[in-house]
């Protein structure tokens, strides 16, 4: 499959799942613009090219910065009804049929909005979503780990406190600061039934990641591209088959990695690694998951490994094994329906 039109056919009608995306991170241009309109938060660009030079980061810090200015618009139920709509119909209309979704609510419990009220919001439109367009959402919510363990226990609380049923797991994202002093909160949230699903490796080094698997006890790392900088850790990930939820745009948006080119994507699927494809914060990056599965197949995975890399998002995803067993099936019928007879077989795996 080596025209640009059968793989768009063939990544248009794959079924997906995506893993690792910000709620907030996903807030497109008109809504962006819209409630910093409504609530007259200075700032904001007004218009598509200034918010797209907005979004022309400097580094992982500066995007950190932009990031807490974008959230400020979020401040009423409403608002985050509206978010969580628009993001949940961009979600639908790419063939996402479920979705785990990163929700900052530190960011909002910082600025004096209740946790009842960002969790209301956002229930009324995942349940709407999911009565119209059969779109499923999770959330885990977390906290920047640059506010220390006192942001993640305010941020523990109120999920436990207020917390819906949707809510399957806990995240600590921002500045990858040393994750060992999370421990004892991530020991409560697991108690409590909650997924440890943290950020690491994705601009600070591999030990990041060895925190997150000893110290917190990850079942699926956000990024870990930095993993493939220490052959004992990728042995320790190959052998052990833990989720890695990689963002290739992202990497670079960031400056965690210098180019697509210069990507490590391949090299993790080759080194035998469970990867997912996902896009972190799309409008702020300029992708959506489309895009992710096209730079994908830049990078040299043809459609099989495409579909091999959906099929890693269904495994790593908490859904039931019995709805796990159904996408599986569809996506395996995608790929007999769109393959070439032709298409190559050295696809990296």
């Amino acid at each position: 499959m080596s025209d640009l039109a059968p793989i768009d056919a063939f990544v248009a009608d794959l079924p997906k799942v995506e893993l690792h995306v910000h709620l907030e991170g996903s807030m497109r241009p008109h809504t962006l613009m819209r409630l910093a309109a409504k609530h007259g938060v200075a700032g904001v660009p007004s218009s598509p090219e200034e918010l797209a030079e907005w979004y022309e980061f400097s580094d992982f810090e500066h995007f950190v910065q932009v990031y807490l200015q974008a959230v400020e618009v979020l401040r009423e139920e409403e608002d985050f009804a509206a978010l969580t709509a628009d993001v949940a119909g961009a979600l639908a209309a790419q063939n996402v049929r479920y979705a785990e979704l990163h929700v900052s609510l530190y960011t909002h419990l910082m600025r004096g909005i209740p946790a009842s009220t960002v969790f209301a919001g956002l229930e009324a439109a995942r349940l709407e979503a999911e009565r119209t367009s059969g779109i499923r959402l999770r959330w885990i919510p977390d906290f920047p780990g640059q506010f220390g363990v006192e942001s993640g226990t305010e941020t523990l609380d109120a999920v436990l406190a207020h917390g819906p049923d949707s809510v399957l797991g806990f995240g600590v994202g921002g500045i990858e600061v040393d994750r060992d002093q999370f421990e004892g909160l991530y020991g409560r949230a697991r108690a409590a039934g909650l997924r440890s699903l943290p950020h690491a490796g994705e601009n600070s080094g591999p030990r990041s990641v060895w925190s997150a698997i000893n110290k917190l006890h990850a079942e699926r790392i956000g990024h870990g591209i930095d993993a493939m900088r220490d052959p004992e850790l990728v042995a320790y990930l190959r052998d052990t088959q833990l989720p890695l939820d990689v963002s290739p745009t992202s990497n670079v948006c960031t400056r965690g990695v210098a180019s697509l080119e210069e990507h490590p994507l391949p090299q993790m699927v080759e080194a035998g690694l469970k990867v997912t494809l996902n896009t972190d914060d799309p409008p702020m990056f300029g992708t959506d998951l489309l895009r992710e599965y096209r730079v994908a197949h830049d990078l040299g995975f043809d459609d099989a490994g495409l579909a091999r890399l959906a099929g890693n998002g269904v495994d790593a995803s908490f859904l039931p094994d019995e709805e796990k067993d159904a996408l599986r099936a569809e996506i395996d019928a995608t790929l007999a329906r769109h393959r070439a007879p032709e298409s190559a077989t050295e696809v990296p795996r």
